[in-house]
């Protein structure tokens, strides 16, 4: 089994089998954190995970110029969660790069709408009809990333 991680809040966890083919999707599971925002919820995230094996792509993320710092401090937060929560079920992982795996889905230089786009094309059966499906996208798209191909 394939797992793709998009880390955001608003990201996604998919599952695929070997070949590719769907298995399923998951919006992050998210809980109150401090103040206003939210958090990934480590206890349920582990509960997706649990009895899936296999490896995981996760993407590679980094700080982005002009972006806030509380907002890159909460997405390198989610980002440490999901990488502990992983290495606490002993899932191995691979980190993908946003270029690579956008690369590999023919992304390139594409609106990230063009992404949910792509993943409803590639895996009909997933539900990615809401705008807001876009994390959804991303993590299928990941989990189909091989990094043996260029």
């Amino acid at each position: 089994m394939i797992i793709g991680i998009d880390c955001g809040i608003s990201g996604a966890i998919a599952f695929l089998n070997d070949n590719g083919s769907f298995i399923s999707v998951h919006d992050m599971p998210v809980m109150a954190g401090t103040g206003k925002r939210q958090q990934v919820n480590a206890a349920e995230l582990a509960k997706i995970l649990r009895l899936c094996g296999g490896t995981a792509h996760v993407e590679r993320v980094s700080a982005m110029p002009k972006q806030g710092v509380s907002s890159m401090f909460s997405f390198g937060t989610s980002y440490g969660i999901v990488l502990g929560v992983l290495a606490a079920l002993q899932i191995p992982v691979v980190l993908v790069t946003p270029q690579s795996w956008k690369k590999n889905a023919g992304l390139g230089g594409k609106e990230k709408d063009y992404a949910r786009a792509k993943a409803q094309q590639l895996f009909p059966m997933a539900e990615l009809g809401r705008k807001k499906d876009i994390g959804r996208a991303d993590a299928l798209l990941i989990a189909r990333y091989s990094p043996s191909e260029p």
